[in-house]
């Protein structure tokens, strides 16, 4: 009997050591979109202090955040991002998007149906008043133009570079392996981070573009604007998250987080 119970003792104890040196994940989902206004996310519109949005590009109506040109007579490089108000390091982030309607007039032909989620983002609050996009890592998104594959949720890389395919990887945008999406139909991205280790791009549930050991770009003209302290890191672990506006007309019906425990 003390022998059973000495092994059983040694084997509940080996447990749990494995399942605290387990990473756990938060069982919650936390809606960053309460479905009614723009509680917890800040505009910053190009040209724009940061909080001013005097086009009011983003907005709320029928329960989706909007980004919306009725209030624009030309796009005029006015790129927007919608910040939310705090940064993140590890977690899983689920969005549902759609493109709807006609780009605004003036828009660059690169952008129609074109937006995204940015993630790794600098401190809003760094940003300088002409500055177009965010210090970030985007998460592309595309809608199909019907003529032709157009992949979603491909890498960019405004002011950083990343590790892909085992080395160090300087194009601003790679292509992602997803399906195309015509039409104004639903599309739920998923984004994995875990800090500046793995990050997966995953549409509908299938990983379409994976990378690592993001870094900053230190000949980019805004890290150099960016705090010593902050450009010197080896790598970027962590960040703020934005939606993007570039000139075509797009909906959010969901943005939710679920947290990571390493």
């Amino acid at each position: 009997m003390i022998r059973l119970h000495t092994r059983f003792v040694a084997t509940m104890a080996l447990a749990t050591i494995v399942m605290s040196s387990a990473p756990t994940i938060a069982e919650e989902w936390v809606q960053l979109f309460n479905g009614k206004d723009l509680t917890g996310w800040t505009p910053k519109i190009r040209g724009e202090k940061l909080g001013e949005d005097s086009r009011q590009t983003f907005r709320v109506e029928n329960g989706v955040i909007k980004v919306a040109y009725d209030k624009y007579d030309s796009f005029d490089e006015r790129f927007g991002h919608l910040f939310y108000d705090k940064p993140f390091s590890n977690y899983v982030l689920r969005i549902e998007y759609r493109f709807v309607g006609d780009q605004c007039k003036g828009g660059p032909g690169w952008a129609t149906r074109n937006s995204g989620v940015m993630l790794h983002c600098q401190d809003p609050k760094t940003m300088t008043i002409d500055q177009d996009f965010p210090v970030s890592l985007e998460a592309q998104f595309l809608g199909g133009l019907g003529k032709g594959p157009r992949p979603t949720l491909n890498l960019c890389t405004p002011g950083t570079h990343v590790n892909y395919a085992g080395k160090l990887h300087t194009p601003h945008c790679t292509n992602s392996t997803s399906e195309t999406y015509d039409g104004d139909r639903w599309v739920t991205a998923e984004l994995e981070v875990h800090g500046d280790k793995v990050i997966r791009h995953k549409v509908d549930g299938k990983t379409v573009i994976e990378y690592e050991k993001p870094v900053y770009d230190l000949n980019d003209k805004n890290v150099k604007n960016l705090p010593e302290a902050i450009r010197n890191q080896p790598t970027i672990k962590g960040g703020w998250i934005s939606l993007q506006a570039e000139s075509h007309p797009l909906e959010f019906r969901k943005v939710e987080i679920r947290e990571l425990k390493d």
